[in-house]
């Protein structure tokens, strides 16, 4: 029985589709000229692949990967079209908690982690593909502030926000104290 039995040809499209959910949810906070599309979309697709072929893969990873190889899978009913791009970002998003709720809920945790991390590597590496703001390629900065919102809000859906500091954590008794 393989990992993909685990799921409806509906959930494994959704599955299957939420790596570029993530990496379009980035796109859609703060689009980028037709250069910037194009390195941001190349990202996309270079930052899939580096995951669905990393070494010490789990077998959801190597389901998704045998997928991609393979003949291109019958289309399933259309989602709504976005009629702007917060909306095209707000779907977006919805589609990775779609697709990482599937994932937690009939895979081990190992593969949960393991599709989350490939979520976010996606996500970040999009957001870095292409300066934003600036003019033919002077000035601008490399993830805008959009950009770092969408990651930031990813991380909150995925579960995976990073711990606070301890050094800005208050001590057992909440005095702030370290003694």
């Amino acid at each position: 029985m393989s990992i993909k039995d685990n799921f409806s040809s509906e959930e494994w499209t959704t599955v299957m589709n939420g790596p570029g959910r993530a990496g379009a949810a980035v796109v859609a906070a703060s689009p980028s000229g037709i250069t910037g599309l194009l390195a941001e979309g190349r990202a996309l697709a270079q930052a899939v692949r580096a995951g669905l072929s990393a070494p010490g893969r789990t077998p959801l990873l190597e389901a998704m990967a045998a997928d991609l190889l393979g003949p291109a899978p019958e289309r399933t009913a259309r989602p709504e079209p976005a009629t702007s791009m917060d909306d095209a970002r707000d779907q977006s998003l919805q589609g990775v908690r779609q697709a990482a709720w599937l994932v937690s809920a009939k895979t081990s945790p190992e593969d949960a982690a393991a599709y989350r991390h490939l979520l976010l590597k996606v996500a970040d590496e999009v957001a870095n593909a292409a300066k934003e703001g600036g003019f033919l390629g002077i000035g601008g900065e490399q993830v805008n502030d959009r950009e770092r919102a969408v990651l930031d809000e990813l991380r909150r859906l995925l579960g995976t926000e990073p711990a606070p500091s301890p050094l800005l954590s208050p001590s057992p008794d909440g005095s702030g104290n370290s003694n």
